[in-house]
């Protein structure tokens, strides 16, 4: 536990040491947001903000898991976290680099971006599939144990490129993606505390997650994304001072996956997740409606957080909506575990 918490704090404070000569660096080189002609009138203020702060909390992630991790199994363990994590940032922030080069709102070309986002997901989920320490086993706390087998790939296929466009699309207000994954980074963190045998709950614990080292290490990696997040919010928060751009965003996308991927639990996710995964439900239902229906719309503008921007709630109290909801989410996804 000692290890996570410092994991936290050292991600934490090299964020917020990093962020303000990061900025200033940003805005010499007028890396600056373009917003969306269709987004929100309120979201037109926030044009010029620097972009690609994402890298600031990359950069504190890295080096705390680094420092903290155990490293006889870190390479089973934190450190493919860490490439999922990295990679995914990555190609957001190619998609930022032509943003801000170009001056407009579209990146990589859609197909560009599936085409990436396909052989990060399919190298993800065969090196889990092929890993003698994952496997193709799956466990869910209703559910117990299910073996996929060869389908575990396309399955996990699925999953990563769902939460990594489902993050994207949260990224909309200060500080809410920082900001929820903050708190989901926080329990999974719990969780994976839970699967090293920290808690004393007899024949309840899943026991093919019984390899302790490596449990505690992906609990030191999400402690250390939530220690990211924590201090970006420095300057994340309303009004933000910078954004994290899709370089931040699918960065954590890539986090959350490989969370997702070690506890073997991706179905939890939707329960404790749930935010980030209504941004993409709502997108999806929009498009659907608007196409299906001859040009009608089931919210006044998608991803959700939009929708309540225009029924006229602030940024503020939607982001700490979306926060609480999340953190009420998470204690009821480790109670189903507990």
């Amino acid at each position: 536990m000692q290890d996570m918490i410092l994991a936290f704090l050292i991600a934490g404070v090299i964020t917020m040491l990093i962020s303000p000569p990061f900025i200033k660096m940003l805005r010499r080189l007028k890396y600056g947001q373009v917003e969306r002609a269709e987004g929100p009138h309120a979201n037109s203020a926030k044009e010029g903000t620097p972009t690609i702060g994402g890298i600031v909390f990359i950069i504190g992630i890295i080096a705390a898991v680094l420092l903290m991790s155990i490293y006889n199994i870190a390479f089973e363990y934190s450190i493919p976290s860490l490439i999922i994590m990295i990679a995914f940032g990555l190609v957001g922030f190619l998609d930022d680099f032509i943003k801000v080069k170009q001056k407009r709102n579209l990146g990589l070309r859609a197909w560009q971006k599936i085409v990436a986002q396909f052989f990060l997901a399919f190298v993800a989920a065969f090196f889990a599939y092929k890993s003698d320490l994952l496997g193709s086993v799956l466990y869910d706390p209703i559910f117990g144990r299910v073996d996929l087998g060869v389908a575990y790939i396309p399955f996990i296929m699925f999953v990563v490129i769902a939460i990594v466009n489902s993050a994207n699309l949260t990224d909309g207000l200060d500080g809410l993606l920082s900001g929820t994954t903050l708190i989901y980074s926080l329990a999974m963190g719990v969780l994976f505390l839970y699967f090293a045998g920290a808690f004393d709950l007899g024949d309840k614990m899943p026991i093919f997650l019984a390899e302790r080292d490596g449990m505690l290490n992906m609990g030191i990696f999400a402690f250390a994304v939530a220690g990211g997040c924590i201090g970006f919010l420095k300057s994340n928060s309303y009004p933000a001072r910078v954004f994290m751009g899709d370089t931040g965003s699918m960065a954590l996308g890539g986090a959350i996956s490989a969370m997702v991927i070690y506890s073997r639990s991706p179905l939890i996710f939707l329960l404790m997740g749930s935010c980030i995964v209504a941004s993409a439900v709502s997108d999806v239902l929009q498009v659907g409606s608007f196409k299906l229906r001859g040009g009608k719309r089931v919210f006044k503008m998608a991803p959700l957080h939009h929708h309540f921007e225009k029924l006229g709630y602030p940024e503020t109290k939607i982001v700490s909506g979306y926060m609480i909801v999340t953190a009420a989410c998470c204690l009821a996804a480790l109670a189903l575990f507990f």
